[in-house]
């Protein structure tokens, strides 16, 4: 199993001479596997439908590797089951492999006990399949929120050391809005982390800006405008997240979805990879593990103060 080091550490954050690193990620997951769609696909038809996430995702590491950046795959469990080959290239490449759970559940509609079996379920085939420890989580469309409380439990007891499951505002789908903009540690016990992904604010307001459909959709000069926002004005990394099928323009059309999901998924296919370059050639880019790592000694040093 791989473990970071200080030393490893330092020599990420260094590499760009940057002094903030931001945290990139791709939540890995097919087409067919997307909240938007999950009205009109079942998952019993999954396995009959056309796979498209490795050729995507050969596609997303040979651009990383151009851009000599690192990043954080956060794999779902039935992918992964399918692909071990994949997620044994994502960690041969320098890069994290953490937990998206089984197969997409969104948290809010587990109890405990089977958001429990689902984690560990992935956990065990993605370690696996990688020969890597995995430390991190993240919930399947942001779905950790107030509705809860249990599951950051549940992650401390089975010993991941960071989530980025919170997207704090507030949307039709998922979001906790109360929830704080940057790291924080959930429970007074535990030394979990949790990154939420990026908001910025306008006029006293709350904007997602942390990729996914609201990246593909605004010009890019909103995501940097929002990016330095973060970095310069309040000193602090932002989390970036993206899937695979973004960078997929010849995905299959899915009939009968609705209009609203349609516009979502796939408003701008064609353009992503190219916005995507310009993204982490602008900025310092990192995985979430070290992420996670800095952000708990800042944690500690303000507990200190």
């Amino acid at each position: 199993m791989n473990a970071i080091t200080p030393l490893e550490d330092a020599a990420a954050a260094g590499a760009t001479g940057a002094s903030i690193v931001n945290g990139l990620s791709v939540d890995v997951e097919d087409w067919f596997q997307v909240g938007a769609f999950e009205s009109v696909i079942e998952r019993d038809d999954w396995p009959s439908l056309v796979d498209r996430v490795e050729r995507n995702m050969h596609a997303i590491l040979d651009m990383f590797d151009e851009a000599g950046v690192s990043a954080t795959f956060f794999a779902l469990g039935w992918v992964a089951e399918r692909h071990g080959g994949m997620m044994r290239e994502i960690v041969n490449r320098g890069h994290e492999l953490a937990s998206h759970g089984w197969d997409h559940g969104r948290v809010f509609r587990m109890d405990r006990a089977s958001f429990g079996a689902d984690i560990e379920r992935a956990r065990k085939v993605l370690e696996d399949t990688s020969g890597s420890r995995v430390r991190g989580y993240r919930a399947p469309s942001f779905s950790i929120d107030v509705r809860t409380p249990w599951a950051f439990q549940e992650l401390a007891e089975q010993g991941y050391t960071y989530s980025s499951s919170v997207a704090p505002v507030a949307h039709d789908h998922y979001g906790w809005a109360e929830a704080p903009r940057f790291a924080f540690r959930p429970l007074p016990w535990s030394d979990l982390i949790e990154i939420p992904v990026t908001t910025a604010m306008f006029a006293g307001r709350r904007l997602a800006a942390g990729g996914g459909g609201f990246f593909r959709v605004i010009p890019y000069a909103f995501s940097r405008w929002a990016i330095r926002q973060v970095n310069r004005h309040e000193g602090r990394p932002a989390v970036f997240y993206f899937h695979p099928w973004e960078i997929d323009p010849g995905q299959p059309r899915v009939a009968g979805a609705p209009l609203k999901s349609r516009l979502r998924h796939y408003t701008n296919l064609d353009r992503m990879s190219g916005k995507l370059r310009q993204l982490v050639g602008e900025f310092a880019w990192g995985r979430m593990d070290l992420l996670a790592h800095r952000e708990a000694a800042r944690l500690d040093a303000e507990t200190v103060a």
